[in-house]
């Protein structure tokens, strides 16, 4: 497979990806305090939405990758 035609695929699978899930989470850490024997860690969630039109304009992009590489043929 060419060069093309991968990153065509992996656009798809990750518009595919963000259609699906609309968006991931992660936990970040932000704060500790230590005081003496007691310790406290405050972890702050963050939210990435990822917007339907961005994950529909990654398809396409894909799929004309696909297109395009296999063309030359």
């Amino acid at each position: 497979m060419k060069t093309v035609k991968i990153v065509g695929i992996i656009l798809i699978i990750g518009g595919i990806l963000g259609v699906v899930f609309g968006g991931f989470s992660y936990t970040k850490k932000t704060q500790e305090i230590k005081m003496g024997p007691m310790e406290m860690t405050i972890k702050d969630k963050q939210t990435v939405d990822i917007p339907m039109w961005a994950s529909i304009s990654v398809m396409v992009l894909g799929g004309a990758l696909l297109f395009l590489g296999s063309k030359k043929n």
